[in-house]
């Protein structure tokens, strides 16, 4: 019988490196998630909020970040008030580390001569999660995960949940901006921020602040040079990217500012985006994973009016 057995194996086709496949059938051709966006309605998004929107301006471009409000309020509250009184002008991205962050602030921080903060707090409480009741927009993703009982998405952010503790939390997803801190969980203020610039560590949910996302300028951020020194921050004689400055939208006129539009979670064309990734049709694709990443579900953004 074994002999028997293995003679069915070898009756398969044999690759040339020696594996052995089984024809697959062809996956039905399905539309991509592209071709969705692409039928979507004005309604089916929602412009940024000029008062929760950062521009970070450096001399290569434009960074947007989205500010989460919901999430974060009392670190998010610091930030504005570093932003209004030109805290980060003139400072500088400070870490660049291979597949993990880019970090931006002081270069002087942890010396005695630190850039004074105003009126900003030195420390405010690490916001790790927030109340349920905080999020309401939630929509749930059926995937399973390993960080969180609950994933999904809210107001285009993507977030764990934890219904028996009854807490919500913005991930560590690819574009992901933190607040840096020491061991204190009170330790960080928002004068050093970092945006997520590899894969995501989602190992750091719910232990740091997360504030936003960036929108647009991810490029800017994901090819600044590695810095030398213990994670990849630069060393003294390594060159910085000095930032220009940073401005709240609101801020900005209304001829220097960035328009873009993020796609509703709750609408339900981002249910068909986020089922053409989980199961992407033929002809290309021969496997249908029926599955997908939090952190790998498409947040469609748009220049305003664009598709």
């Amino acid at each position: 019988m074994a002999l028997s057995r293995t003679f069915r194996v070898l009756s398969l086709p044999v690759l040339a490196f020696g594996l052995q496949v089984a024809h697959a059938a062809e996956l039905p051709v399905r539309p991509s998630a592209s071709e969705v966006i692409k039928t979507s309605k004005p309604s089916d998004w929602r412009p940024t909020d000029p008062a929760n929107t950062l521009y970070l301006d450096l001399p290569t471009g434009r960074v947007v970040i989205e500010l989460a409000p919901d999430f974060a309020p009392q670190n998010i509250a610091n930030i504005k008030t570093l932003v209004k009184e030109h805290y980060f002008d003139g400072l500088s991205i400070n870490r660049s580390q291979e597949n993990y962050v880019a970090q931006w602030g002081d270069p002087n921080g942890e010396t005695d001569k630190p850039k004074s903060l105003g009126t900003a707090k030195a420390k405010v409480t690490g916001e790790f999660t927030v109340p349920m009741s905080n999020d309401k927009h939630f929509v749930q993703q059926k995937d399973a995960d390993g960080y969180a009982p609950q994933i999904g998405h809210s107001n285009g952010f993507p977030v764990g949940r934890d219904p028996q503790a009854r807490t919500t939390w913005l991930t560590h997803c690819y574009s992901a901006v933190g607040v840096a801190r020491g061991n204190e969980t009170d330790s960080g203020s928002g004068v050093e921020l970092y945006a997520v610039t590899g894969h995501a560590p989602r190992q750091l949910d719910r232990n740091i602040t997360v504030v936003g996302r960036v929108l647009s300028g991810m490029p800017l951020l994901t090819t600044l040079p590695r810095g030398s020194e213990t994670l990849g921050f630069y060393g003294a004689n390594e060159a910085r990217m000095p930032i220009v400055s940073v401005r709240l939208e609101a801020d900005v006129p209304e001829a220097e500012r960035s328009h873009y539009e993020v796609m509703r979670s709750e609408a339900p064309i981002y249910q068909q985006v986020l089922e053409a990734q989980r199961n992407r049709g033929g002809p290309w694709s021969k496997f249908a994973a029926n599955y997908l990443e939090l952190c790998n579900a498409m947040l469609p953004v748009r220049e305003r009016g664009k598709l």
